[in-house]
């Protein structure tokens, strides 16, 4: 029976970038349940790197994974415009002061400069410029590529069924037979929980929401250097694509079971009918449409540490939306914690995401 010193469950953006971290350290192996790794909250992410998303609790992570990312060259030049009406000048407010003193670039300004046919009634936006496109395949693919070269190995259509702790090893089996590791790390984004029964370990409820997004093409088309638009009121958001089409989100946040999430009729129209109201622009294609699912913690913040009730069992879950713009700098958290090595990030605070704050809930 192979052993492994560290046995990742899943191979999404989470355990391919904490595989590149490790794997010239350990003898790493990947496992994942699909035949493909990344087939789900991966391969539909939004792509898109912005410090204020996930809020401030976030954007440390975001912020340092900012130059990690760029040097990489995955990330292009987008923006971002957070956009509300009257009834949203609270909530303007709210974020500006939320990211007051964080070191994150944002301006008050006319929303109507840059955003053509944006109707009379949204009269207040901030801009946030930092704000990127992120090639996400591209990334994805470099970290498993890096994991490999560094001598980890990659199993596919391996999704756990059990993993015992005898002694001081897991002895975990898999749809195609068995291995040995000193430490199981769980980065099954959606079915974390589900994992951590798997191995007998206390889930800390983890939780997927359904989230939706649609291809369009508009008349007339969005401008070439129009940003990321999101409501800060949280019911939608909008970027442009390449060859003059639009991806469009009702920022729609739906418990689910972990799954092959899949897009509701009722969500799509709902994203339709908001974006009309927001801007003059009108439909003319519905492309394509597709749904992921993000995954959170009770307290919305990421999950990253050992299990304080089970020896050699790391959480690396919890990322939400906020997974793929955060990888960076949490494999360097996770790998650092694994490694028992000093951070080398200043302003990221590993207790804030340890999994002994649920302990006995």
């Amino acid at each position: 029976m192979t052993h492994y010193d560290i046995a990742i469950v899943g191979a999404g953006i989470a355990g391919a970038s904490l595989a590149a971290e490790l794997a010239p350290h350990a003898r790493v192996v990947l496992l994942e349940a699909e035949s493909q790794p990344g087939y789900h909250a991966t391969g539909r992410s939004a792509a898109f790197w912005s410090e204020t998303y996930g809020g401030p609790a976030i954007q440390p992570l975001t912020t340092a994974s900012g130059p990690l990312l760029d040097a990489a060259g995955v990330l292009a030049p987008l923006g971002s415009l957070h956009i509300g009406r009257a009834c949203d000048d609270a909530a303007i407010d709210a974020f500006l002061a939320a990211f007051e003193g964080s070191g994150v670039a944002l301006e008050e300004v006319d929303p109507h400069a840059l955003i053509p046919g944006l109707r009379d009634d949204w009269h207040r936006a901030v801009h946030e410029p930092s704000c990127t496109y992120i090639d996400v395949a591209a990334l994805h693919a470099g970290y498993l590529a890096q994991a490999r070269r560094a001598g980890a190995e990659l199993r596919t259509d391996a999704a756990l069924e059990t993993a015992i702790r005898k002694n001081v090893r897991w002895n975990v089996r898999i749809a195609s037979g068995a291995l040995t590791a000193d430490v199981v790390v769980n980065a099954a984004g959606a079915w974390a929980d589900e994992v951590a029964r798997r191995a007998g370990v206390a889930p800390i409820g983890i939780q997927p929401y359904r989230r939706t997004m649609v291809q369009l093409r508009t008349d007339p088309a969005p401008p070439e250097r129009l940003p990321h638009v999101a409501h800060i009121g949280g019911s939608f958001y909008f970027k442009p694509e390449a060859g003059g089409r639009l991806w469009l989100s009702p920022h729609d946040e739906i418990a689910s079971d972990p799954c092959d999430a899949q897009p509701e009729e009722l969500d799509v129209a709902l994203a339709i009918d908001r974006f009309e109201h927001c801007v003059d622009w009108r439909v003319t294609a519905l492309e394509h449409k597709w749904a992921g699912l993000r995954s959170f913690a009770s307290d919305r913040l990421p999950v990253y540490g050992f299990a304080p009730d089970a020896s050699g069992f790391f959480w690396c879950a919890g990322q939400g939306g906020f997974g793929i713009q955060t990888a960076p700098a949490a494999a360097r958290l996770a790998a650092a914690l694994l490694l028992d090595r000093p951070l080398d990030l200043p302003h990221v605070d590993p207790g804030r995401y340890s999994p002994a704050r649920f302990a006995g809930r």
